[in-house]
This record gives C-alpha cells, structure tokens and sequence, in this order.
C-alpha cells in the first residue's frame, strides 16, 4: 500500500512537531511538508499534491478557512481535516462550507483520529485503531 502524505499546517512549532510525531507513528501516512501559514499551504499544495491535509485555523495572513476553500476548489483536491482548540459545535456550519472533511480538536489529535478522518475521506468510515 502506498504511503498516505500529509501535509500539516499551523502557526506553531510545538504543534506541528507533535502533529509530525502522530502522523509519522500511524503505519501507512508520512509528513510531505508542513507549513506555517495558509500561503504558504496553498503554495505547497500545489507542488506537493499530498493526499491530507491537517488545517489549522488561526494562521497569519490568509486563515485556515481561506487555505481551506482554496484547496478544496482545485483541480485534485486533497482532503482537508480542520484541527483547532476550538468547538466542534462553534465551527461544524464553516466545516461544511470550506469544503473540509472533518473537525478535529487538536487535544484529541492521535493515530486513532487520523486513521477515522482518512477512512472518512475514502468513503469507508471507522478506520479501526
């Protein structure tokens, strides 16, 4: 089976380190990139064509919602999984509309989660553990 590629995006180190280590110890994915802004997601994105995307919502300059839409709206999109501290209940409408897969809370974040939001981006729900 190929590698699953995920591209992460936050403004923060420490989170992204982590997301790294989650997504790198969960058999079948591996990190192509990750980014710090939503620009600079879009950008790579485009060269990089990773089949995940972990979205970050509060990113300087364009937000995670914005990166969101735009990946979402190109030719092959990737599925974009939104991971914020926030509420599911706040956020579940602009989910929706951005075009993203899913919600995750970041403090939930494991190799449980990511495997659902992937089995979930493929149509076949669970994912197991």
């Amino acid at each position: 089976m190929a590698q699953i590629a995920v591209l992460i995006v936050d403004d923060q180190a420490p989170f992204r380190l982590a997301a790294a280590a989650v997504v790198e110890a969960t058999a079948g994915f591996g990190v192509v990139g990750v980014a710090g802004s939503g620009e600079e997601a879009v950008l790579l994105a485009a060269r990089l064509h990773p089949d995940l995307v972990l979205m970050d919502l509060q990113l300087p300059g364009i937000d995670g919602w914005a990166a969101t839409r735009l990946l979402t709206a190109s030719p092959s999109p990737p599925a974009v999984v939104v991971l914020s501290g926030g509420s599911v209940v706040d956020v579940q409408e602009q989910v929706l509309e951005s075009g993203a897969l899913c919600y995750l809370a970041k403090a939930a974040f494991d190799r449980g989660s990511l495997r659902r939001a992937w089995a979930e981006a493929q149509g076949t729900g669970g994912g197991g553990s």
